[in-house]
This record gives C-alpha cells, structure tokens and sequence, in this order.
C-alpha cells in the first residue's frame, strides 16, 4: 500500500483517508453487529492510519481519537489530527453511509490540509482539489442535524431563517453536506474534539465556505484541551443571520 508517488500533503491526506476508508468497509462485511462493529472499526482505521502516518511523515505528531495524547504534539511543527471512524453509530448500522474518516494536518498554527472520506458513497473531499460548492438549490436554507437530537436552539435558528432542518448522520458528513448543496449550514454546541472537525472545517474553508466558533471567533487547533465544542460552516451569505441570532439568543 503506497501513496502516489511524491505526494504533498494533500494528496497523502486524501489517500489516507481512503485507505481508512476501504479499510472500515472490508470490517463492515465481517459478519460483526452493534457494539463489536463499532470497536472493531475503531481500532481497524485507527491502526492502518498510525502505521501509515509513521511510515510515509515520520517525523510528524499524531492527534487521534483513539489514540493516547502525546503532549509532545503540542511542541510539533506538524501535527495530523484524525478520526478514523467519525460515526460510529452510523458505521455499526449497515447500509447507512452517513460516516466518515477525518485526516487533517495542522502546522504553523492552522490546519494546512484536510480530506474527508465517505466510503459507502465513494467520494472524498479534500483540499487538493478543493470542492467547488454549487449555487444553493434550495429556496429556503436548510440546517444539517442531528437525526436522533436536533438541539432546541437550531429549531428556534431554523424558524427565524425560515430553514428547514435535514437529519443526519455524523458531524464530517454534516459539514460535507454543506459542500455538496445537500444542506446550507450546520450549526452545532454540543460539545465535540479537535478531531470531530478538523479535516471537515479544512475542507470547507478551502470550498470558500465560512466557518468560526458560535460566537464568531475562529476556530484553533492543536491545543492543550482538545475539547472544541462548538462551530458553525455555512454557505458565507448565512454567516451574519446565524451569528446574529446566537448573539441575541444563545444556544440553550
């Protein structure tokens, strides 16, 4: 297994993150369910993708879910943030496609490259070839949730732009939704880590896409406290109405 051939950083994210990938769905057809499935997917990406990193960027830090945190990271020159199975939930319940792998890399204080596979449909978004966010299709805005507990304050948001709501599955895929004309903005406070929202935010800042924490500061990575509980990635025309209703309203 080698990536392409000289590959910057982009292009090696990009094929991480679809090693991971094929990797989780030769795991989907073992026979395992529920909470085996899940454990089995974690540990199977995760160990594919530390190999992978320590082989082809040596030099480089590690930020992953299911690894230990090695605060030497926070010394690094490059840092790689992952999540090798974001949605796990959705991963366990075959045949949903609403999960993902994560692969980002930060340095000099911001993420630098990013890509976000999702499997089941084949296509990975990274900042190589940044997306190109098509004009909305819809004529109201619409807000990617949580399928199983849309917050209260998204309702209340939705209500005051007039949006309608779109469940599903994990928080990559949600942020990809805004990519890809399925959604218009994902707004979330519910508490999430640096790895939950890195590769995704990479990516949508590289399609143009606007994003910041809920009170409009920018999001920052590769901190001591991964715990970056808030965001918002919406289509940039979104951004004030959205931050203006927080402001006034809050997000309880």
């Amino acid at each position: 297994m080698t990536p392409p051939e000289n590959a910057d950083d982009h292009a090696l994210a990009t094929w991480l993150a679809e090693a991971a990938g094929r990797r989780l769905l030769q795991v989907r057809e073992e026979g395992l369910e529920g909470k085996a499935l899940k454990d089995a997917g974690d540990a199977a990406a995760h160990e594919l993708l530390m190999r992978l990193v320590a082989e082809h960027r040596p030099d480089d830090a590690v930020l992953s879910e299911e690894g230990k945190d090695d605060k030497a990271r926070l010394d690094a020159d490059r840092v790689w943030i992952i999540d090798p199975l974001d949605g796990t939930r959705e991963f366990s319940e075959p045949p949903r496609d609403d999960w993902a792998v994560h692969v980002a890399l930060w340095s000099g204080g911001d993420l630098i490259a990013g890509a976000v596979a999702q499997p089941v449909i084949g296509e990975t978004f990274n900042t190589g070839t940044p997306p190109v966010v098509p004009p909305s299709t819809s004529e109201r805005p619409r807000i990617a949730v949580s399928r199983s507990r849309p917050p209260a304050f998204v309702e209340k948001l939705a209500e005051s732009l007039d949006a309608e709501l779109v469940p599903m599955g994990s928080a990559g895929v949600k942020m990809m939704s805004v990519v890809r004309d399925v959604a218009d903005a994902y707004v979330h406070a519910g508490g999430q880590y640096e790895w939950d929202s890195a590769a995704p935010v990479a990516v949508a800042r590289a399609a143009g896409l606007f994003t910041s924490r809920v009170d409009g500061s920018e999001l920052v990575y590769n901190q001591d406290d991964v715990y970056l509980p808030d965001l918002i990635v919406c289509r940039p025309e979104l951004s004030e109405r959205i931050l203006a209703f927080i402001a006034e309203h809050g997000t309880e």
